[in-house]
């Protein structure tokens, strides 16, 4: 009886909040900390070849669990849920979770995400709403062919996607006649950190620097786009959106990451490959693309066949003008006096890069894990010396690629 009671209950506060979402006016965003996490009555456990999962909650709310693959992923979304402040890792550790990371995956819905070490499949998934509400799940090891077959992205798209960018009439290429639009992303941020050295991260330190080169690029006449003005998790795809929406004319996405294996420092402007052009960048697009694997439902691959071909023919214009920029944000960089990898142009498969209509690049400031480029990246001297070096660099690409557009044009 008590099992029914739960069932009946958990079907209430769904279709409670599946009427709220519809009616008029009332969004995700106006539910904000349903339920806290009590993490004394949390953690993972592994039961034999099982993992058991237990999530202590305040009170009852919604919650869903699905499956992604490559690497296999487990899901948990809720309605909200709010971490108090903690790390996944007050979760403890088990043999059959590689890393787990949780936080607001959107408006008004909260997430935590299970790397796993190998496949597995859902075997119990309940909700017990007494004196002391608990979140239940166990999985069970299952092939990687019943994996694959039951792993999947949800129907339901208000979880998973951003809001298309509302765009009244096809954006056409600039020709100096306005101020250029410079989109500015400011990588990671919110519950993916990127990487951490000696007490900084990797989110943090972009941010304040996109902020800083904002003012620069002000001040030298050009409009600016912040893809996040905060510490907040934006998805790749959201972040092309908020681009294409303020009209961009061109996209940089700011890093400073780290190898965990080899040594690597300065600078480095990265184009956009179907194949990374040397393992160090392969793993640098799996790091900067890890946001949106472990946040966010990741649609690469899932292209119309028809919007493909549209896109293709888009980036044939398109890559030229960024090939230009990533050459200008070189020769810039370089003539400042700035510390560059040695080889300072690579191309990549960062996701943030692959929007077809707007030239877009990728700048590593420099790696975390060199100590000699973590002091540049803290020094106010060499952030303005780089500030300035991207701003001539933006000039000279403006000025090039808009007498194109007017020769273009005749």
């Amino acid at each position: 009886m008590a099992g029914g009671w739960r069932k009946i209950l958990g079907a209430v506060l769904a279709a409670v909040l599946a009427l709220a979402l519809a009616a008029p006016g009332l969004r995700a965003q106006d539910f904000s900390a349903l339920a806290r996490l009590e993490a004394a009555r949390s953690g993972l456990q592994d039961v034999g070849a099982a993992l058991e999962i237990s999530l202590g909650i305040s009170q009852p709310i919604p919650f869903r669990v699905f499956l992604m693959d490559a690497p296999p992923r487990l899901f948990i979304d809720f309605s909200e849920l709010d971490f108090a402040g903690q790390r996944a890792a007050a979760l403890g550790s088990s043999e059959h979770v590689a890393s787990a990371v949780w936080g607001p995956a959107r408006a008004g819905w909260s997430r935590l995400m299970l790397e796993l070490t190998a496949p597995m499949g859902v075997t119990l998934a309940e909700e017990r709403t007494g004196a002391a509400p608990l979140i239940r799940l166990r999985l069970e090891p299952v092939t990687q062919e019943v994996f694959a077959a039951r792993a999947g992205a949800p129907v339901e798209t208000r979880w998973a996607l951003p809001e298309p960018a509302a765009v009244a009439v096809p954006r056409k290429r600039q020709t100096g006649t306005a101020p250029l639009l410079v989109a500015l992303d400011a990588g990671h941020g919110g519950l993916d950190p990127g990487a951490e050295a000696e007490g900084m991260s990797e989110a943090q330190l972009v941010l304040g620097f996109a902020r800083e080169l904002k003012e620069v690029l002000l001040r030298a006449g050009m409009r600016v786009v912040l893809t996040r003005d905060e510490d907040v998790f934006v998805s790749l795809e959201a972040r092309m959106s908020a681009a294409r929406a303020a009209g961009a004319d061109v996209l940089l996405s700011l890093h400073a990451d780290a190898l965990a294996e080899g040594e690597a420092t300065g600078a480095t402007v990265y184009l956009l490959a179907k194949d990374a052009s040397n393992t160090a960048s392969a793993l640098l697009a799996q790091r900067h693309d890890r946001a949106d694997l472990l946040s966010g439902v990741d649609l690469a691959g899932h292209d119309d066949e028809v919007a493909a071909v549209l896109m293709d023919l888009a980036r044939a214009e398109t890559q030229p003008r960024t090939d230009a920029f990533a050459r200008a944000l070189q020769g810039a960089i370089s003539a400042a006096g700035l510390k560059m990898h040695k080889h300072p142009v690579q191309a990549a498969g960062f996701s943030v890069l692959k929007s077809p209509d707007i030239p877009s690049v990728l700048l590593e400031l420099g790696f975390m894990s060199s100590t000699a480029d973590r002091a540049r990246l803290s020094d106010p001297d060499w952030r303005a010396r780089m500030a300035a070096a991207i701003a001539a660099a933006l000039a000279e690409w403006a000025a090039a690629d808009a007498a194109e557009a007017r020769l273009l044009r005749q």
